[in-house]
């Protein structure tokens, strides 16, 4: 397929249908490269989503990719399924359970182009309280009933004109990485490796990926002139489907993926004001 744009779109999903709607019709009305190609990943997917995708190709230009694997990639490994596939100089990564407002890809690509080789640039969050969480930078928490907090009661238009106001109130940067949605070159996540599969299905895939690329002097910026909404953990801790906590995948990752880092790296995470993971080598 041939195109203008840069950039391609990557989503890998598992069981996340009735956000991954959102998600999907968002980025194809709310970006600035709006023929962007678009990779979907969905792996061991019971719940309609294999079939929604079918027969959601020809609407969305997508390039779907139905999976099945008895271990999981999970969702480091979702994302480097994806990028295995992008032809494009740029690759932008979305979760599931995101919805993206008018021009965040532009905003995302013109603050890298700013910076050159070896940086990554991610939107600026708002996100609800989902789990009595603290304001941090680079994402703003706000109450559930601030602009919905599920599929069935997200307010698009209300929050389309807070970010709109948020942006236009903003300008600045963060040095921190904030997870997705985040713009990278094609070349700058081949040459880092992508995520390592130790970590799969779910977490610390990401903090492990942010000091690898520190330790080869990459550059994080955060924007607030792209701004995403985020269901909050929606794709991984599946809380709705747990009567509010958390799946028993993503604890019992959470708790195996932390003895698999402190195997790998010797000791565990130190962070600085923002949140970021600091640098060093073992």
């Amino acid at each position: 397929m041939k195109t203008s744009s840069p950039i391609t779109f990557c989503i890998s999903t598992y069981n996340n249908l009735n956000y991954l709607k959102i998600a999907i019709k968002s980025v194809r009305e709310n970006s600035y490269f709006v023929d962007a190609p678009f990779i979907i990943h969905a792996e061991n997917c019971t719940d309609g989503t294999n079939e929604w995708l079918r027969d959601s190709v020809e609407e969305y230009g997508l390039s779907v990719y139905i999976d099945s694997n008895e271990k999981p990639l999970g969702i480091g490994g979702g994302m480097n399924f994806c990028a295995e596939r992008v032809k494009t100089d740029y690759l932008m990564f979305v979760h599931s359970d995101f919805y993206v407002t008018k021009n965040w890809d532009l905003a995302c690509y013109e603050e890298l182009l700013k910076h050159g080789d070896r940086t990554m640039v991610f939107s600026h969050r708002v996100e609800p309280d989902m789990f009595g969480s603290p304001q941090r930078p680079g994402t703003v928490i706000v109450p559930k009933d601030a602009f919905g907090a599920y599929y069935n009661d997200f307010n698009s238009e209300s929050f389309d004109e807070f970010a709109k106001e948020f942006i236009e109130m903003n300008d600045f940067t963060i040095p921190k990485a904030e997870g997705v949605s985040g713009l990278i070159s094609k070349k700058d996540w081949d040459y880092i490796g992508g995520n390592d599969p130790i970590f799969s299905p779910t977490s610390w895939e990401d903090m492990d990926i942010f000091l690898r690329m520190l330790n080869e002097d990459y550059k994080f910026v955060l924007t607030s002139k792209s701004v995403v909404w985020h269901f909050g953990a929606r794709g991984s801790h599946r809380l709705e489907e747990n009567g509010g906590k958390s799946s028993d995948r993503q604890r019992e990752s959470e708790a195996a993926n932390a003895q698999k880092w402190f195997n790998k790296w010797g000791r565990m995470p130190e962070f600085d004001q923002y949140g970021m993971i600091k640098k060093w080598t073992n």
